[in-house]
């Protein structure tokens, strides 16, 4: 793990069973393997983390997981969202570094995983996530979340709408999606989860909107390889076909 040699990092896979658009989407089989184990798959053979478990609250998302051998944690039903549940493991296995990784996002590939951690080699930073380059067709996805960042990384805003605002019209480049994988040091998950929602939060429907109407600090590392968050039948059918050719 070169420079994370000397922490501990705790990958996380929140799964829900429950899914109101997509019934029981995490053990869907997608080209032979249930959703959930590709997530699995990239996050261990990363080898970013010391150890990468499933957080679920339902018996048959850790019957399958522990038919696969992947290492489960058991959460309440009460948790809200998944950095609820992470926050819960975290109560329960002790940590530096705790990282959020979507049960939904069966497209990630080892490689997302080291622009995330390397950020945490810089001592000021508390929380990271990726960013990759937004394909065209997404640009104006409100269904693909763009981020925008100061020089230094810093995530400046995320938003569902098209930012930066091309005003004259000349045609932006850079523009940048991001990808629900976050790493976070355990007092700012702690600090995180202490934190009530908050309006930009609300209106947008980003959960780490919280974080910067409160102060916290979200580095963005630049990752390679566009990913596709499974919400609907059509997303899954899509992963389908690009899973069932590697």
């Amino acid at each position: 793990m070169g420079a994370m040699s000397e922490t501990r990092v705790l990958g996380v896979i929140p799964a829900r069973l429950g899914s109101t658009r997509l019934a029981r989407k995490v053990l869907r089989e997608i080209a032979g393997r249930s959703m959930v184990e590709w997530v699995w798959r990239a996050a261990v053979g990363s080898g970013q983390m010391d150890r990468v478990v499933v957080a679920t609250d339902s018996e048959e998302v850790a019957g399958v997981c522990g038919a696969r051998g992947i290492a489960v944690v058991m959460t309440s039903p009460e948790c809200a969202s998944g950095s609820d549940r992470v926050y819960e493991v975290s109560r329960q296995i002790e940590a530096d570094i705790y990282v959020n990784i979507q049960g939904d996002e069966p497209l990630l590939t080892p490689g997302h995983f080291a622009p995330l951690l390397e950020l945490f080699a810089r001592p000021e930073v508390e929380v990271t996530t990726i960013s990759v380059p937004c394909p065209a067709e997404d640009v104006a996805n409100p269904n693909a979340v763009k981020v925008v960042t100061a020089a230094d990384g810093r995530a400046l805003y995320f938003s569902r709408s098209t930012i930066p605002y091309d005003r004259d019209g000349v045609g932006f480049a850079g523009y940048r999606k991001h990808l629900g994988l976050y790493g976070y040091r355990k007092a700012a998950l702690e600090r995180f989860a202490a934190l009530a929602p908050s309006p930009l939060e609300q209106s947008e429907r980003l959960e780490q909107l919280r974080m910067l109407e409160n102060g916290i600090s979200i580095y963005v590392g630049e990752a390679e390889g566009d990913s596709i968050g499974v919400d609907v039948e059509a997303d899954l059918l899509r992963v389908d076909a690009i899973l069932g050719l590697r």
